[in-house]
């Protein structure tokens, strides 16, 4: 850095002395045609004006605290009768009970430490509906305290340094991880993941997030662009300790032994209408047991979007498998391969003012599945069980009250289905949770 400032100062001050010279040398010459007795023209209007030296532009400093919350009046009009899917927001919640319940707060702090360097501060609060039924149901996932009351904790806290190399910044600290979530404009990391183009966060998570893709974690990235002057096409190198901000080994036994790695390659097309991203993810996990031998999870992803503000479509469609992940009633081991495909449409109805969405998720967690056997899962990767597929519905109104105030009235409903056959011990009959909401969201700050 110091030889780059040296340089730039010799060439500033080369640059003056040139002009400088060149000045002297123009008002000689004009000096001596002026007293010639056989010349009568005005020869400095031959003579060109010194170039100026332009200004640097003035950097303004980022010091910026935002936020935003969401939530809903929900009535939960159905629940499954055997509480599945505990990666949702309404496990555990019994039929007809309503309640307003905020599902996220966040308040982020941004800081621009200089030109170089910037800091992020995010604290988030995302409590779950189930706060216990008359205090004979254990609170269920979610940022809960004992007395149901909501909590914040820390979910990214990071240092960037801004153009490590050109095109490229280096992230060190807790961040977003480039697997649906990732967004930071005016960066040089990617703003058209799954999350951001979906855009509606408030109603729902992505499919992958749903099912326990790492949104954040502890680690460092790179997250850079090939062509720095238009951002179309990027990439992000990230590895993270795979513990998102846990630090107790019993809850993660991989904390400090292995590290997961993950890549992401986007790019905008036709006119930045055209959103494409390729990711994928892997991660060595400990063995649940040593006869169950080494695990590793990994994933592929693919997502693609046509962004207009008129009309918009994306699908999200991936593949998982887990090493060793399930044991059937022998006792042997087997790899699960899980897919996903979610999509999704939304369109304007009247500018800034209403739109409409929907969506379709369809999830089977082990496309190998002998219905005529019962498994048990072996890995510690997130709420993970073989045993059901899901199918998610979402629909609803958009309405945009004021500049960032929302309300959306909407539908919530996912359909599981037993994988076993029906004669096979411990079947499910298929059932359903259905949710209706009014929901609002708001942001402030940025």
């Amino acid at each position: 850095m110091a030889l780059v400032l040296t340089g730039f100062n010799i060439k500033a001050q080369t640059t003056l002395a040139s002009v400088t010279t060149l000045n002297k040398k123009a008002d000689a010459k004009a000096d001596s045609a002026a007293t010639s007795s056989d010349k009568k023209t005005d020869v400095s209007a031959n003579v060109k004006p010194a170039a100026k030296i332009a200004d640097a532009p003035a950097w303004t400093p980022v010091r910026r605290l935002w936020g935003y919350a969401f939530g809903d009046l929900y009535f939960n009009a159905h629940a499954d009768a055997t509480n599945r899917g505990p990666e949702t927001m309404y496990n555990g919640v019994p039929t007809y009970r309503n309640a307003f319940q905020f599902r996220r707060l966040y308040l982020g702090y941004d800081y621009d430490i200089n030109e170089k360097f910037t800091a992020e501060v995010l604290l988030s609060s995302e409590p779950n509906a189930n706060t216990g039924v008359n205090g004979t149901t254990s609170i269920q996932n979610g940022d809960n305290l004992v007395d149901g009351k909501m909590a914040f904790w820390i979910k990214n806290f990071n240092i960037r340094v801004r153009n490590l190399f050109t095109g490229t910044d280096l992230v060190v600290g807790e961040m977003s991880t480039p697997g649906f979530a990732l967004n930071e404009p005016g960066t040089n990391a990617p703003t058209s993941l799954a999350e951001a183009t979906w855009g509606n966060r408030f109603i729902e998570k992505t499919i992958t997030d749903m099912h326990k893709n790492n949104s954040y974690d502890v680690g460092a990235a790179l997250q850079g662009t090939f062509d720095p002057a238009t951002k179309n096409f990027g990439y992000v190198f990230m590895v993270g300790n795979n513990s998102t901000s846990s630090l107790l080994a019993a809850s993660n036994p991989n904390t400090g032994f292995y590290k997961i790695f993950y890549g992401d390659l986007w790019g905008k097309f036709l006119e930045k209408h055209l959103y494409v991203d390729l990711y994928a993810d892997y991660a060595p996990t400990a063995a649940a047991t040593a006869a169950i031998g080494g695990q590793n999870h990994s994933i592929k992803k693919i997502f693609a979007a046509w962004v207009d503000p008129k009309f918009s479509i994306g699908v999200e469609a991936y593949t998982q498998s887990i090493k060793n992940g399930i044991s059937d009633a022998a006792k042997n081991v087997s790899d699960a391969t899980v897919n996903g495909i979610s999509v999704w449409a939304k369109a304007t109805v009247v500018k800034d003012k209403l739109s409409v969405f929907a969506r379709y998720d369809s999830y089977n967690p082990d496309t190998n599945y002998d219905p005529t056997l019962t498994y048990t899962a072996n890995t510690n990767y997130g709420s993970y069980t073989p045993t059901y597929k899901e199918t998610f519905w979402t629909a609803g109104l958009d309405y945009l009250a004021g500049p960032k105030i929302h309300f959306s009235p909407n539908l919530w409903l996912i359909d599981y289905k037993d994988q076993r056959a029906s004669t096979t011990t411990g079947y499910v009959a298929n059932d359903h949770t259905l949710v209706l909401r009014a929901t609002f969201y708001y942001t402030f700050g940025k």
